[in-house]
């Protein structure tokens, strides 16, 4: 079977830019990777596919020699994330404790030697109250997270021995395939880029260098964070593969949903239930907020439905200079479980109501004017 296009399995031009490939690549390894899409293995071939495309089409190098000759300008079986190959379990190894991996291992190779990798950045959900969103926390966290093996002392070969130089690429990490007049560097597939392979790993860490840990995080929550947005601690992602810098690790914040209060951006609402002698006659009701209680004047004859807004009352944002507002949204109770002597009460008010042709139903005498055709 051919092999596809690179460029149309990214869903670029052959003029595409390095950020707008680094782009679409970024959207679909997080559409198909592995981790989102454990049972498919159609999700796991593009996963692959396009991970092969972006890593061709993002080198110079490669790109100019699949421009000229296609496919046969590149050798497909020694294509790889170089060094990656080392560190490909971490991910997995950090467990259910996190979310998607956002983007992938960034490599370079410096001046005829190794490349090195970035890692990988990762997300950590954290659920929390409205209250603490609106006034802020400071929390901690235990995450996974690695240290050097304490037996090969992060070299990862076994203790008396230690790696060697790769035959291969005589430790530069790489090496050059030459077609005809045409000659192209591509890393090594032996050492995947590292410049030294390890004849005897160690029985510990199984040649990786390091061995995972626990680690305790400080978080400072920021008064007025909203859901979905991010706090990055630097540093505390994915490791780096031969001395690349590691990735970042994303607390995302779930605020969950009140009793009482919804949110909207720096606004809050919430549903007032009062009683039909209150709506009526008016009075003073007392209405909760974040900060205690607040009280405000009801003007009689109220109906359901009224919004009052209480300025200030709301919550400040991150970004705000100002507290948002609250918005009561008055509902009039109807009296339940009535005794007789109550019941007939009612009537007898009922019956006053229309003794004289006075309006105390306002809403009544629009509405029955707008459907009277109907009933004649």
């Amino acid at each position: 079977m051919a092999k596809r296009d690179y460029y149309e399995i990214l869903g670029v031009a052959k003029n595409a830019s390095d950020d707008e490939i680094k782009k679409v690549y970024r959207k679909l390894a997080m559409k198909y990777h592995p981790d989102r899409n454990p049972d498919s293995k159609d999700a796991e071939e593009k996963f692959k596919e396009a991970k092969e495309a972006y890593e061709m089409l993002s080198d110079p190098e490669k790109r100019a020699a699949y421009d000229q000759y296609g496919h046969a300008g590149v050798d497909p079986n020694m294509a790889g994330a170089g060094g990656a190959q080392g560190f490909g379990g971490f991910a997995d190894a950090f467990g259910d404790i996190f979310g998607d991996i956002f983007g992938g291992a960034q490599g370079g190779r410096g001046r005829g030697g190794p490349q090195v990798y970035r890692g990988a950045d990762l997300r950590y959900n954290m659920e929390i109250t409205l209250e603490q969103a609106a006034n802020g926390f400071e929390t901690q966290i235990r995450v996974p997270g690695w240290d050097n093996c304490e037996v090969c002392h992060g070299s990862g070969a076994k203790p008396g021995t230690k790696p060697e130089t790769c035959p291969t690429c005589g430790g530069s990490g790489a090496v050059r395939m030459s077609q005809g007049f045409f000659s192209i560097q591509q890393t090594c597939p032996k050492c995947h880029g590292t410049g030294s392979y390890i004849p005897d790993p160690c029985g510990t860490c199984h040649g990786v260098g390091k061995i995972k840990k626990t680690k305790t995080l400080e978080v400072k929550i920021p008064a007025g964070i909203e859901d979905g947005m991010r706090i990055r601690l630097s540093g505390n992602g994915e490791p780096g593969v031969n001395g690349g810098p590691a990735g970042d690790l994303y607390v995302e914040i779930h605020i969950k949903a009140h009793d009482v209060f919804e949110r909207d951006g720096d606004d809050l609402h919430c549903q007032m239930p009062i009683s039909f002698a209150t709506a009526a006659l008016g009075g003073d009701i007392d209405v909760p907020t974040l900060h205690g209680k607040a009280t405000f004047a009801v003007p009689e004859g109220t109906q359901t439905g009224k919004t009052f807004r209480l300025r200030g009352k709301g919550i400040r944002g991150v970004r705000s200079s100002y507290p948002g507002d609250l918005y009561v949204h008055v509902q009039v109770e109807t009296p339940v479980k009535l005794t007789e002597p109550q019941k007939e009460m009612l009537r007898n008010f009922e019956k006053s109501l229309t003794e004289g042709g006075a309006r105390h139903s306002p809403q009544s005498k629009g509405w029955f004017d707008r459907v009277k055709q109907f009933f004649e």
